[in-house]
């Protein structure tokens, strides 16, 4: 049985076993403004959540062996988006995600970045499918064989492999302190599946990582107004930009997509509730 769990639409989480839906929790957030402008969904419950899932395996095979796994840009200033156009630049030499099929991978390709990362969010458990693991590599993977998700040690394999510039993305503060004390600068960090961080771990966020995604954060919300100098990209679910480099990657998305960054006067349009 192929088994894949993760974590979306308002932190249900949600498992996928073999190419079908068999368990949705609750969602705690109840209105996401992506999904309301991309997809019409008003409200997330489970039956909202079962049916978007159900939708994205239909429409690219996620979690099967239909597996899509290139795609171009979907949003502005995603965070996929935004590492993707630095490979395609040269400021980045390789990115570290993890996905469905392939667990944690070392990506150089930009539409794949944006082919599996652009796709799916809090990814938690998943196994190999032989579509993904062909089209990743199967020596960019942890372990080809049971596809683990370890963000630490896919940064220590990529710079294993000689890569210079290596964005990373992770859902964890205790992986963002590991991987800036192993690989400092080199390391570019894009904090992401942000919903329900604490207070402390926000106020780190902005301490350690280069790239933040707000998600359904108050905490990150609030300590990115107070914090000066942080390039903050929409208005709905903002993206940070953190860092010299993190805010030169966003201000490359913002340029691609014809945009400005966020002004407090344009107001907000947040997912609710925040947590």
């Amino acid at each position: 049985m192929s088994r894949h769990v993760m974590e979306c639409l308002g932190m249900s989480r949600v498992t996928i076993e073999d190419g079908h839906v068999t368990e949705v929790t609750e969602p705690i957030v109840k209105r996401c403004p992506l999904f309301e402008k991309y997809r019409g969904i008003q409200t997330l419950d489970e039956d909202s959540v079962k049916a978007n899932i159900e939708y994205r395996i239909g429409a690219f095979g996620m979690c099967t062996e239909r597996r899509e796994t290139t795609m171009r840009d979907f949003l502005s200033f995603g965070v996929s988006e935004t590492l993707s156009t630095g490979l395609r630049d040269g400021v980045l030499d390789a990115v570290v995600l993890a996905a469905d099929g392939c667990g944690t991978c070392v990506v150089t390709d930009p539409d794949v970045v944006q082919g599996l990362g652009g796709r799916i969010s809090g990814i938690r458990e998943t196994e190999p499918i032989p579509a993904v693991v062909e089209a990743v590599g199967a020596g960019n993977m942890l372990d080809p064989e049971t596809a683990p998700i370890d963000m630490v040690a896919g940064a220590d394999k990529a710079f294993a492999m000689g890569y210079g510039t290596v964005a990373v993305t992770t859902a964890s503060m205790r992986d963002v302190e590991a991987i800036r004390a192993r690989h400092g600068d080199r390391a570019v960090i894009a904090l992401v599946h942000t919903t329900g961080i604490s207070e402390e771990d926000a106020k780190e966020a902005f301490e350690l990582c280069d790239v933040i995604t707000a998600c359904a954060s108050k905490h990150l919300r609030e300590v990115a107004k107070s914090t000066d100098g942080v390039l903050i990209a929409g208005k709905a679910v903002p993206v940070y930009g953190v860092t010299d480099i993190g805010k030169r990657l966003m201000s490359r998305r913002l340029e691609i997509a014809g945009k400005e960054p966020w002004d407090p006067t344009q107001g907000e349009d947040p997912p609710s509730p925040l947590i």
